[in-house]
């Protein structure tokens, strides 16, 4: 235990302030008992590698904390797939990008230490206590079991939760169905009694409740290591990779930063891209960083995607055009993908991700435009644009997208749902000049097409915190029809700029955010 204690220690102090820093770190822990205190910083994954939570057992903590009295920028960092004996209340205060999979906590879960917080996501866990949500100014959680809720500022949406809340907006921030409509929990690496390494890889469940292994092994397949190609960032390029995508293997990618020559085309039904320790991928020539056919099945998870200093057309593509076929039986599924403009690097992309298939399935995106880091500024840092959604049926379980330049997500498909969304207006327009659509001021976050006749939104929040003196007319732009459905929308003015805001929330409908009133809420 001393041994590993002082890994750990020695790793997280090199990546606690290491924000934009160039390691990547995945601690895998073989089936057993550990007595440690782990604490978690930037670009470090703990995974267990049992075949269930209880395999892996830490007494002690595995923590997140506040960094010089905040954790808004708690970024890019998970735990996954292990239980953990609470020593005392678990801290895990965290923003968006971070990732608690498949963890059972016997004990009480903060999710604030005292500080600001602006996060983050929780799936198919079971905390035995109770949650305490602190600052945390918005969460999502899902298909998960906890002892009890505490706490809420603007925008916290269960799904599928035992033990959630009791739905109580607006006077109380909670959005809160029974189940979960549709989702494929994320695959997970595990070795057996023998040794040997594979992938779990979970069947579609429909209207599910709670954790995905507390009867035992979910429903799904296993893959063997041998069917998986153990890319390298030092050794491996886009050729290479594409070549053994090309041999019908699926990727794990090990921890790293890739630079890519070109797209990396994954063409065959239900492959499998994972990525370790919060992988990251840089397109260097103005391409796609990944471009997903037109399949059924394609699970692609846990992979940082940074844009490179060639303006890409988009970051990930999913489908390459307009099409009517039918994944609804077997889903492409994008899991704890997050996409940088900026930041990392100086890069530039049109978009972050562009969604043309149909039946997509996304879980725990963060799309962000830096606000902060290398590159960053109005004309340096551009992206229009951070989710375009063209195909039909695309479900997003956690979705975050800020700072984008126009329109921060457009939806023109029809039958879309979101579950929790959260995002920030661009703080950097220089003037109002420089930010208008047309005639209009500026560019509601969250735009549903004219054309789409059916589209779902529960939980829904945008916030403006502009610089300089900017006003958006309307957070959230939708048509006006039977089948388009919008529940539990807030805006926040986030102590900007005087005579900034948000003139209305949704369609010229709803009251204005700005210095004299900062929230603003719609039914």
């Amino acid at each position: 235990m001393a041994t590993i204690q002082t890994q750990l220690d020695t790793i997280y102090a090199t990546q606690v302030d290491s924000q934009f820093g160039p390691n990547r770190y995945t601690f895998m822990f073989l089936p057993g008992h550990y007595t440690l205190n782990v604490s978690v910083g930037y670009y470090m994954q703990l995974l267990g590698l049992g075949q269930s939570p209880g395999d892996v057992v830490i007494t002690g903590y595995v923590r997140s904390v506040d960094r010089g009295g905040t954790s808004t920028v708690n970024f890019w960092r998970g735990v996954e797939n292990l239980t953990v004996v609470a020593s005392a209340t678990n801290v895990w205060s965290v923003s968006q990008g971070a990732t608690f999979r498949r963890v059972h906590v016997q004990g009480s879960v903060a999710l604030s230490d005292n500080g600001t917080s602006s996060g983050g996501f929780i799936a198919d866990s079971q905390i035995d206590g109770s949650v305490a949500s602190g600052s945390q100014q918005q969460w999502f959680t899902r298909n998960s079991q906890i002892g009890g809720w505490n706490g809420g500022v603007w925008n916290m949406v269960f799904l599928g939760v035992t033990g959630a809340p009791t739905a109580a907006w607006p006077g109380a921030p909670y959005s809160v169905l029974a189940s979960t409509p549709a989702v494929q929990e994320k695959p997970y690496l595990f070795v057996d009694s023998a040794g040997s390494y594979s992938v779990r890889v979970p069947a579609l469940g429909t209207s599910t409740q709670g954790t995905s292994w507390s009867a035992g092994t979910p429903a799904g397949t296993t893959l063997s290591l041998s069917q998986f190609y153990l890319a390298n960032p030092t050794t491996d390029t886009a050729a290479s990779l594409n070549a053994a995508l090309g041999r019908s293997l699926n990727l794990i990618f090990t921890p790293g930063v890739y630079h890519l020559a070109s797209s990396l085309e994954v063409t065959r039904a239900d492959t499998i891209v994972l990525g370790l320790g919060l992988t990251t991928l840089v397109p260097d020539n103005g391409s796609p960083a990944v471009v997903i056919s037109d399949v059924d099945g394609v699970r692609f998870a846990g992979i940082i995607v940074d844009a490179g200093a060639m303006t890409s057309p988009t970051l990930i593509q999913v489908g390459t055009g307009a099409t009517t076929v039918n994944h609804s039986a077997d889903p492409i599924s994008l899991y704890d993908t997050f996409c940088r403009i900026g930041g990392a690097t100086l890069g530039t992309a049109l978009s972050c991700v562009t969604i043309n298939s149909n039946d997509v399935v996304g879980d725990n995106l963060w799309l962000w435009r830096a606000d902060h880091g290398a590159g960053v500024g109005w004309t340096s840092n551009t992206c229009p644009n951070g989710l375009t959604v063209n195909g039909d049926r695309v479900t997003m379980y956690g979705l975050a997208v800020e700072h984008h330049q126009q329109y921060q997500t457009i939806w023109n498909g029809n039958g879309g749902q979101v579950y929790f969304y959260q995002s920030e207006m661009p703080y950097d327009p220089p003037n109002q000049a420089a930010w208008m659509n047309g005639t209009g001021n500026g560019y509601a976050s969250y735009k549903v097409g004219n054309a789409v006749t059916s589209h779902t939104g529960l939980g829904l929040g945008v916030y403006s915190a502009f610089r300089n003196v900017i006003t958006a007319d309307d957070g959230f732009e939708a048509p006006t029809a039977a089948g388009v459905s919008l529940h539990h929308l807030v805006t926040v003015w986030l102590n900007s700029t005087p005579g900034s805001g948000i003139s209305h929330v949704l369609n010229t409908t709803g009251n204005a955010v700005g210095s004299a009133s900062s929230k603003a809420t719609i039914n």
